[in-house]
Parts: C-alpha cells; sequence; structure tokens
C-alpha cells in the first residue's frame, strides 16, 4: 500500500475519483457521469496543477489507484461547496466503494493534511452531505462545522 502523489497525466483517474466522491444516498440512483462536466463540479478539478496549492494524493494497492484525496485554493469567485475564505484550501476525496472502510480515507486525510503543512497551510475545509457516513471520520480527525446547509455541513 503506497501514498504517491498524482501525476500530471492521471487527469482521467481525477475526474473518476471527482465522480466517485459525489454522495448518493442509499436507494437513490445514480446521477450520470457527465454531472461532473457542471461548473460547480468541474472547477475542483479543471486546469489541474495551475499552482502549488493544487495537491492531490493517490492510494495505491497492488500497483492500482484505489482512492485519492485533493484540495485546491477556489477563491470567493469560483467558490466550491465547502468554501470557507480565500486562504483555505477545499478538500475532495474518494476511495473506490470495494476499499472503503479500510482506513484508506484516514491514510490520506492524514497525508494531504501534512502536505500543506509543508507550504504553510494552517486550514482546510471540506463539505459533507448531513447523510453521509464520512462525517464520522471527519470529526474523529478533529474537524469542526463552521458552517451549514439544509444539506450538508462545511468543516
Amino acid at each position: 500500500m503506497t501514498i504517491r502523489k498524482l501525476n500530471i497525466t492521471e487527469s482521467a483517474f481525477l475526474a473518476d475519483m471527482l465522480y466517485e466522491a459525489i454522495f448518493i444516498p442509499e436507494g437513490h440512483d445514480p446521477l450520470p457521469r457527465e454531472i461532473i462536466e457542471d461548473k460547480s463540479l468541474s472547477r475542483y478539478i479543471e486546469n489541474w496543477g495551475k499552482d502549488n496549492f493544487d495537491i492531490a494524493l493517490v492510494k495505491e494497492i497492488d500497483n492500482q489507484p484505489v482512492g485519492a484525496i485533493w484540495g485546491r485554493l477556489l477563491t470567493q469567485e469560483n467558490k466550491g461547496f465547502g468554501y470557507v475564505d480565500d486562504s483555505t484550501p477545499e478538500l475532495s476525496m474518494a476511495v473506490k466503494n470495494e476499499y472503503r472502510n479500510q482506513g484508506i480515507g484516514t491514510k490520506l486525510i492524514k497525508a494531504i493534511v501534512s502536505e500543506y503543512q509543508k507550504i504553510g497551510v494552517k486550514y482546510l475545509s471540506l463539505s459533507v452531505d448531513k447523510a453521509n457516513k464520512a462525517i464520522n471520520l471527519y470529526k474523529r480527525l478533529g474537524c469542526e462545522i463552521v458552517a451549514e446547509t439544509e444539506t450538508s455541513w462545511t468543516m
């Protein structure tokens, strides 16, 4: 098991992970794959690598990527779902379904926090649907709720 930086040539895998990161409540049909082309989602991966705040890590098992975590500094003019301010990068994460609940998310979060600390970033944010079980992981790792909508929390 390895955690490594995303290669710039792996944009298709990052797009796959963006699609996997979309929370679909149990019993609901998946959204069409094209949904990631919507500006509200594409902002998380388009023109990847544009600055040093674009950090992405990949978890591999037997040389196969099974999950990813990535962060991007979004601004007020182009804010994401977990936007806090113009100096707080926003995280996104996905682990392939068959590899969930094995500690991979915990390892990915700790690894990306370390990467951002190396460049002087003190705070990170994320958005999570209130029905998503991942909220327990985020709370266990010390994330705090800083904003709320009807369906999600910004941590």
